[in-house]
């Protein structure tokens, strides 16, 4: 799957961007307020709209002439949205008409050289735009669209356009066998460094200035274990961290790098050891369902005794309880060692990610976990499950059904879950449990 196409809503302060921006993804996620300003960080939410998926990023203000540090600030985050977006949305406001400001963004959006759709906001009345809409024309943006954020007027078809702007961005990829890794994890663990020691060549800057990988980049790779297409991924830091607008971008980008991956490696510094930051950056790629491995990178630099390693992966299972399914690894960059073994691992871990067990075979493992414990019951009714089968894959996705859903309680799950995880492997990737419950006519 390829990254989503970005949609970066820009324009004066005060014009509306955020009740846009709210409006389209169906959700309050951006403070609005009529202070201008108020917006000083790009947010970004996944928007659909005519079977297309793309990410709507939201900029604080742009004031061209400003000098103050904040106004500055918003400017430079808004340049660096223009210039990593595949489509910008000016919005203007009807009641103020054309303004210098505007065109000063109109003229910066031009340079870009991007597709541009032209939204002219507040136009609140059902019917014909009044004639002061037809000015915007002026800005030598193309077409104008008329849109009340508030109440939701024309934002269909504002997003028709912005989807026509896409062209064949968004189409997915031919499908191969390669299998995607992206290399997560907080600043200097190392990722960059692995990638190249894998390449045999300098493919991503290095340094030990935290976040000098600004971007997602991708190289290809083959070895013995089949095709790869590994995935360099800024750091992921905590919010309160991120100071600087490039770097939050590149947090964008890290998740998006995951979203398109098959196997996300959580890449752990041995020299500082787990991290809140790390359980953070791994919980996103499990709540996204992907194929998990942990790597411990820079163990070479690391003093150790016969008992480092094991309890080191004691810790581990304790810290990362939340995924005890996936693998952990013990590498070192610098010197090259067990990077092999990390590839059969991801290898390994991305066909279990993508199993599929015949219903039968899941059923007689059912059979024999509620014989051997039986499912629980309150006030004289048990649970009773009828059947189990497989729904998806990428993550594997079971659905139960049940005559009594509230019965089958999460330590119950918890057992059915490591009584298939015993009998079929699925290592190193999560597994999703749904539940039905069956009317009582469909159980007489």
């Amino acid at each position: 799957m390829m990254s989503l196409p970005i949609v970066a809503v820009v324009g004066r302060p005060n014009v509306g961007k955020s009740t846009l921006f709210n409006k389209l993804i169906g959700q309050r996620l951006s403070i609005v307020d009529d202070t201008p300003g108020v917006t000083r960080d790009r947010i970004y939410a996944q928007c659909d709209w005519a079977g297309r998926s793309f990410m709507l990023v939201d900029t604080g203000g742009i004031e061209p002439e400003s000098d103050e540090v904040i106004p500055v600030q918003m400017r430079r985050q808004a340049e660096i949205a223009i210039s990593t977006a595949d489509v910008t949305v000016l919005v203007t406001d009807i009641t103020c008409g054309v303004t210098a400001t505007d065109q000063e963004v109109a003229q910066m959006l031009l340079k870009a050289g991007k597709p541009i759709v032209l939204c002219v906001n507040k136009c609140d009345k059902v019917g014909e735009p009044p004639m002061e809409f037809y000015e915007f024309y002026n800005l030598g943006l193309g077409e104008p669209f008329a849109v009340s954020s508030v109440h939701g007027h024309g934002t269909g078809d504002l997003l028709d356009e912005i989807v026509s702007k896409f062209g064949e961005t968004d189409a997915p990829e031919e499908d191969d066998d390669s299998i995607k890794v992206a290399f997560i994890g907080k600043p200097n663990a190392g990722k960059s460094s692995i990638i190249n020691r894998i390449c045999g060549e300098e493919r991503t800057i290095v340094s030990d200035i935290a976040g000098t990988t600004r971007d997602a980049t991708d190289s290809e790779y083959v070895n013995e274990q089949g095709k790869f297409v590994l995935i360099d991924t800024a750091g992921i830091r905590r919010k309160s961290k991120i100071l600087d607008s490039i770097e939050k971008y590149s947090v964008l980008r890290a998740y998006m790098a995951v979203d398109r991956a098959d196997v996300a490696v959580v890449v752990i510094d041995a020299l500082v050891g787990f991290t809140e930051q790390d359980s953070k950056v791994a919980g996103y790629a499990h709540e996204k369902g992907k194929a998990c491995v942990i790597a411990v990178n820079k163990w070479d630099a690391l003093e150790k005794d016969t008992n480092t390693m094991n309890e080191f992966r004691k810790k581990l299972a304790d810290d990362l309880s939340f995924m005890s399914y996936a693998p952990i690894v013990f590498i070192s960059a610098k010197t090259g060692q067990r990077i092999d073994k990390l590839f059969e691992m991801i290898k390994y871990c991305a066909e279990q990610n993508a199993i599929r067990i015949p219903t039968g075979r899941l059923n007689e493992v059912l059979a024999y976990a509620t014989e051997r414990v039986q499912p629980p019951s309150d006030k004289g009714r048990r649970l009773k499950i009828y059947y189990m089968t497989q729904i998806g894959t990428k993550p594997p996705t079971f659905v139960s059904f049940v005559n009594r859903a509230e019965l089958y309680h999460f330590s119950y799950q918890r057992y059915i879950e490591n009584q298939i995880r015993e009998t079929f492997g699925l290592d190193g990737t999560p597994i999703v449990f749904k539940i039905r419950e069956r009317s009582r006519d469909d159980t007489k």
